[in-house]
């Protein structure tokens, strides 16, 4: 059983979940970046079953770069998990014939608890928990994991129920914006590399950091900066096309996946509607906002052929274009 502070651990982590509130994706995260701090594990993972694959929709640890991973659900021991609606134990993954062996390399597992998570008594997705050590958990901790896996079930519960959404949507959408979040938008951009590797096309990653968020919440409180992250949500929305992802993957940081995408025209054409969709300043309860912010677009496969490095890419130019900005100010 677990300990007296465990337990008291778990009540803690409940009202931090509740502090959340419906944000699924928001939970789902904070949910596999605790299952390291209660248990012995290195990695965490929320996976939710979808047409056929099991798909990465938070992760933390050794899997944080994984997010937006799909997995075939008849290859894996999270799809049985799912199946059988039941906690499973990998001692071993390299001698376990459940499991998706080159998965586990590629991450770096050897061994992992999953747990089921069910909503209206159906098994949805699963909590797992990894370590890169062989029988990396005792009963202990899988016994603490069916019991986390207890509170998130609630969650999933209400998070649907009162929030208006199904499952799915709640899960790859942002509460604040409604935009897609940082799962969805990984997942995204994994399918968009593969079809551009196999025609030879291209795409496009826009990375977009919002300048002056903070200012805005110590100045005027959370509910000025709530304002202020929709309307400029809904300006970068504007600035889209229907086959373009738009993203919120942080609190003042967005990104968008552009395509198809044509050089050396489609960046440019894009960077200046976004400034003229921005300059406009936004006014909520007789004050005046700036929108502004600063952008780094990167091309696959020009600037980067995979997707870390092409978001590192965007990354570093939105850094370079921020400084620049900052400098034009006399900062």
């Amino acid at each position: 059983m677990p300990t007296r502070a465990q337990l008291l651990d778990i009540i803690h982590f409940q009202s931090e979940l509740a502090r959340i509130g419906l944000d699924l994706g928001e939970v789902m995260t904070h949910v596999v970046d605790r299952v390291i701090s209660f248990t012995k594990a290195e990695g965490a993972a929320i996976e939710l079953a979808e047409d056929g694959d099991m798909v990465y929709r938070a992760t933390s640890g050794i899997a944080k770069k994984y997010l937006g991973l799909r997995l075939k659900q008849s290859d894996s021991i999270s799809g049985q998990c799912v199946e059988l609606g039941e906690t499973l134990y990998c001692a071993d993954s390299e001698s376990d014939p459940r499991v998706n062996r080159q998965a586990c390399r590629t991450i770096g597992l050897r061994s992992m608890v999953v747990v089921p998570l069910k909503y209206h008594e159906r098994t949805v997705g699963i909590l797992k928990a990894m370590s890169t050590r062989v029988n990396g958990f005792g009963r202990r901790d899988r016994t603490l994991l069916e019991l986390l896996s207890e509170v998130i079930g609630a969650s999933i519960h209400f998070a649907v129920e009162f929030g208006g959404k199904d499952l799915f949507y709640k899960a790859t959408h942002d509460g604040l914006t409604d935009l897609a979040n940082r799962s969805l938008f990984m997942d995204r951009l994994r399918n968009v590399l593969t079809r551009c590797q196999r025609e030879q096309g291209k795409a496009a990653v826009a990375v977009i950091d919002m300048d002056g968020l903070k200012q805005v919440n110590d100045t005027f409180g959370h509910r000025s900066g709530d304002a202020v992250i929709r309307e400029f949500a809904a300006r970068i929305k504007r600035v889209s096309r229907q086959s373009d992802t738009v993203a919120r993957i942080g609190g003042d940081e967005f990104a968008m996946i552009l395509t198809p995408i044509e050089l050396p025209v489609g960046p440019r054409v894009f960077l200046e509607r976004f400034d003229r969709e921005t300059a406009t300043p936004f006014f909520f309860e007789e004050r005046q906002f700036s929108l502004r912010g600063s952008v780094g677009v990167a091309v696959y496969p020009d600037d980067g052929g995979s997707l870390d490095s092409l978001i590192e890419s965007a990354d570093r130019r939105m850094y370079a274009a921020k400084k620049a900005a900052y400098a034009r100010l006399g900062g």
